[in-house]
């Protein structure tokens, strides 16, 4: 004869409820979505180029990306934890080893927002140096700090003119034009945003974290802003991809625009994926996560990943069946690296003592 418990399957219902509910400091971390840099997304072109001579491509150049859950705020639920924890292909990692004290989602948003754009700007100087193509440079507004006089006027990628009426060339100009006035002033920024031209005005603060003393004159003056580079081409390059982050998409958009501007199909029709920092000169920069960007792109069935030099470490002993890594330090590197797994020869791999 079968008994039921209906007091144990209430109680159990019970514990599952309280579990969900219950969220612990902790930061789950597993491999997230591809995107082909040579495709689509969303019926969105992930890289438009206009104004200039183009080539068919085949195959994919995919950006790899790590899926996190928690962030500096929200912390995970103790069954999504235990979940993660029987996983192979998630980590849960206490969340201060991400994030400092007093971080939150906001202010990861808008780093990961101001990093994604500064990497397609500086893959378009990599891609374009590499080629032998002019590079334009432009003085731009690279970040934004969060709750500074400036966040939520200025935006990263806007690109500085004038400012109080005087036409600026270096970092150091608008650095000089802000701390030579008054804490409390206000500055007019002239910048191209897009097609457009703005004047913005912000009004300065003191410095939060200057240790002189509280009088105001012995202060410095903020606005909070990064101030760099901006690189483009004399044709028109748009970037279609968005809700994506961070920095380490920059060597594939770099290899999907020598793919898209060179005649011949790099991939040779295979399926390849990597990551990577890029500097407007073409080096090639660690990034986090790279052991969930190879599963990714084994998932998709990629061939071949392109992996920094500077990550050799990490990529040693999990590196999935089945797939190649060439390691790279360059875009030329990484160019020559798929070309020489398209003809079959020998791939500069990672190693112990890299």
């Amino acid at each position: 004869m079968r008994k039921y418990l209906p007091g144990l399957s209430v109680t159990l219902f019970c514990l599952i409820l309280i579990a969900s509910s219950v969220r612990v400091p902790y930061v789950i971390l597993e491999p997230g979505p591809l995107f082909d840099t040579l495709g689509a997304d969303n019926g969105k072109s992930i890289i438009k180029i206009s104004g200039t001579k183009t080539y068919p491509t085949t195959g994919e150049l995919n950006m790899t990306t790590v899926s996190e859950s928690g962030g500096p705020e929200e912390g995970v639920n103790i069954l999504q934890a235990a979940w993660a924890w029987i996983s192979p292909d998630a980590s849960v990692m206490p969340r201060e080893v991400l994030y400092d004290e007093g971080d939150t989602d906001e202010q990861d948003y808008q780093a990961a927002t101001e990093d994604f754009s500064t990497s397609q700007s500086n893959a378009v100087a990599a891609a374009l140096t590499y080629l032998g193509k002019p590079v334009r440079t432009e003085l731009a507004v690279t970040s934004v700090t969060y709750d500074a006089p400036a966040d939520g006027k200025l935006r990263a990628g806007d690109r500085i003119v004038r400012v109080n009426g005087v036409v600026v060339t270096s970092p150091q100009d608008v650095v000089q034009m802000v701390r030579t006035n008054k804490i409390g002033a206000t500055h007019s920024f002239v910048v191209n945003r897009g097609s457009r031209v703005l004047t913005v005005r912000v009004k300065s603060a003191a410095y939060p974290d200057d240790p002189s003393t509280d009088a105001d004159e012995s202060k410095t003056p903020y606005v909070g802003i990064g101030v760099g580079y901006f690189y483009s081409a004399d044709f028109a390059i748009k970037f279609g991809l968005e809700d994506v982050g961070g920095p380490s998409a920059g060597g594939m958009f770099a290899l999907a625009l020598v793919d898209k501007l060179t005649p011949g199909a790099l991939t040779g029709g295979n399926i390849i994926a990597g990551t990577g920092t890029i500097s407007p000169l073409g080096k090639i920069g660690p990034i986090g996560g790279i052991q969930y960007k190879m599963l990714g792109a084994k998932k998709v069935g990629a061939k071949l990943f392109i992996a920094p030099r500077s990550n050799c470490d990490e990529v040693v002993g999990h590196i999935p069946d089945g797939l190649a890594v060439a390691a790279a330090s360059t875009l030329s590197q990484a160019v020559d690296a798929i070309k020489a797994f398209k003809a079959g020869k020998k791939l500069s791999q990672c190693s112990a003592t890299n």
